[in-house]
């Protein structure tokens, strides 16, 4: 199995995707909850602007001495990486790769069929890259999921190539 995916046709970059390496990325969320759950737009800057406030308050107050809950912090994270479900939006690669302006789907190309997305659909898709833990090596490399959840039950499977036309 090929686990390495291609994002190409009306793109100023060809991006190569490898969702081996999703699993360390900032980004992803968890499958088991995000359809379930109001979806709200992020500001990435604010997002990470919080996050580093805390920490610094969080250093402030307790000092840069780790805490014990520091560390059972930790390892509840890394046990969540080890049997979590996980998925990453399609979003920023569309943002990265500069999709031209006449561009008006996207196609994914799996190994039996050919399923054609609206471009403005597809800035919500979801990219699943891990099953309890675990790389969809079987009918992966990624399992694709419609941002309102519809297919969350039959996602789009064994997907090879990603063309913007």
């Amino acid at each position: 199995m090929n686990s390495i995916i291609l994002i190409k046709g009306k793109v100023d970059y060809q991006i190569t995707l490898d969702p081996g390496v999703w699993i360390f990325d900032d980004r992803k969320i968890d499958l088991t909850t995000y359809f379930q759950q109001d979806q709200v737009e992020k500001d990435e800057l604010e997002e990470y602007t919080k996050a580093v406030s805390k920490h610094w308050e969080r250093e402030i107050r307790e000092g840069a001495v780790f805490p014990p809950t520091l560390k059972t912090e930790q390892k509840y994270e890394k046990i969540k990486v080890l049997t979590g479900t996980f998925g990453i939006p399609f979003k920023p690669f569309l943002l990265n790769a500069e999709v031209h302006d006449d561009a008006t789907e996207v196609k994914l190309i799996t190994e039996d069929q050919e399923i054609t997305v609206p471009l403005s659909d597809a800035h919500q898709l979801i990219f699943g890259f891990s099953k309890e833990g675990k790389p969809l090596t079987n009918d992966g490399p990624i399992h694709v999921y419609f941002g309102d959840g519809s297919n969350l039950k039959n996602p789009i499977k064994n997907v090879k190539e990603i063309i913007i036309q």
